[in-house]
């Protein structure tokens, strides 16, 4: 507090003060103000911000062709891990391209090592939503392996499944990671001693080893994910059965040429000319192939994320520690992770 003296007598007689808030207070009070409006703004800019892009969608972008045709293809990139939040946005892209009238056609455009299991039958349910309403035509680029194969499988029995000369495919299976860290543990002195209320509510615990029982039970687990891969293939490829899916599945990945050679794919084929394929089928004497860029949410922005793949952890004691949460997956080299970037 500051004082100011209002009147002084003579000497010896008493002074008469009064305080008054200083400078110090009055400036914080000021910031405080700013801090709450500053505060409050962001808030309202991040519920403009999820509204915005939720309802408009992501960008369009000029691919090829003719730019000002009025009929496109469009160009649905999957080059990323099969995992959230990649995944929701491919699927809203895949609902735009659905809905948008001027699209005559699709090239779904793969380069994928795969992902969880759940996350690529999402996308390839929502493929198959795709393929019953426009043609989809599959392009095969780097790698486009177990849950990217699966995915492919969406644009039905009709599609052609276009690989480049040096497309990795196939690798098709399940995996669920684990390590046993067990005898590690012994040697530092780490015990496992989780509180739990059944015997395999602990399952997959790195530091334990595995139990008879716990191997059968996700044995089923992964059998039943398994069939259901074979499944998508056998209804995926007419030129396949069962019997010829089932020899090919041992989670070999296989050369585009080994691939042509059985069945998995149709052609090698470089994109342009399939893309040209696609627009011969289509009928169409000149088209704009568009690509789709998605958007960051606001709150995303804010935090720092990024709009390509995260470096992967390569600390052992982290991997160690994270395969105790379950993750069954349709993944070729999960280990190495996926080093290109999301769209």
């Amino acid at each position: 507090m500051r004082e100011k003296i209002l009147t002084q007598g003579a000497p010896g007689t008493p002074t008469i003060i009064i305080q008054q808030p200083g400078r110090r207070l009055l400036l914080m009070l000021l910031l405080f103000g700013f801090a709450f409006s500053v505060m409050l703004n962001l808030g309202l800019l991040a519920s403009l911000g999820e509204y915005a892009i939720d309802s408009g969608g992501a960008n369009e972008e000029f691919h090829s062709g003719d730019e000002f045709a009025e009929d496109k293809i469009a160009r649905i990139v999957v080059n990323f891990m099969i995992t959230n939040p990649y995944t929701n946005r491919i699927i809203k892209v895949i609902d735009q391209a659905a809905e948008d009238p001027a699209v005559k056609g699709v090239l779904l455009v793969i380069d994928s090592p795969g992902g969880l299991v759940s996350d690529s039958h999402e996308i390839y349910h929502k493929i198959q939503q795709l393929a019953e309403k426009k043609p989809v035509h599959v392009q095969m680029k780097g790698i486009a392996a177990s849950g990217g194969y699966y995915i492919a499988m969406g644009a039905g029995p009709e599609a052609p499944v276009y690989a480049e000369p040096t497309t990795w495919t196939g690798s098709i299976g399940v995996i669920v990671p684990r390590y046993d860290a067990s005898e590690l543990a012994e040697k530092i002195g780490v015990q496992s001693d989780s509180l739990a209320t059944g015997a395999l509510k602990d399952t997959l615990n790195p530091f334990k080893e595995m139990s008879e029982r716990e191997r059968e039970v996700w044995g089923e687990i992964i059998e039943d994910s398994f069939v259901r891969f074979l499944t998508v293939i056998d209804e995926g490829r007419s030129k396949l059965n069962m019997e010829q899916i089932r020899e090919l599945a041992t989670g070999q990945v296989y050369t585009a040429n080994q691939a042509l050679e059985n069945g998995l794919v149709d052609e090698i084929s470089f994109e342009e000319d399939s893309l040209k394929n696609l627009q011969e089928s289509l009928g169409l004497n000149s088209v704009r192939v568009v690509n789709y860029k998605t958007h960051l949410s606001f709150a995303e922005t804010l935090l720092g994320v990024s709009s390509k793949t995260p470096e992967i952890n390569i600390d052992p004691m982290s991997r160690i520690i994270d395969a105790s949460t379950p993750r069954a997956m349709y993944m070729f080299g999960w280990q190495q992770g996926l080093k290109s970037g999301a769209f």
